[in-house]
């Protein structure tokens, strides 16, 4: 086997001071991390206290809703545990009918101001 005198092919280095690019996301979706810097950029807060901050509020938010309390956003909405009733199915794949127990689920309703702005 004859070995090839073509020398590998170099990816080029980059340059300093270039920017990397970045991490592709959901075009519709901002990531916490996201909502963490937009907090730290409007407020005095450095980006550790703002994720604090985010982190706390949605614990906060996480607790309430499992406890059975409806949380009011104002300006935003009102997330609130609704129970839902067993109720039958069909699996896919198979078209077996099978039965889907009851649960609870969270629903949001869209504030009135909200909703206007759209």
């Amino acid at each position: 086997m004859a070995k090839s005198t073509k020398p590998a092919a170099k990816k080029p280095a980059p340059k300093k001071g270039a920017a990397k690019p970045a991490p592709k996301a959901d075009a519709g979706k901002i990531a916490k991390t996201q909502i963490i810097d937009m907090v730290a950029d409007k407020t005095t807060l450095n980006k550790k206290q703002a994720g604090d901050a985010v982190a706390t509020v949605i614990d906060c938010i996480v607790d309430a809703l499992r406890g059975g309390s409806s949380v009011g956003l104002p300006g935003l909405g009102t997330l609130s545990v609704t129970h839902t009733a067993e109720r039958t199915g069909v699996k896919p794949g198979t078209s077996e009918r099978i039965t889907i127990p009851a649960g609870k689920k969270v629903r949001f309703k869209v504030a009135t101001t909200l909703k206007g702005t759209l």
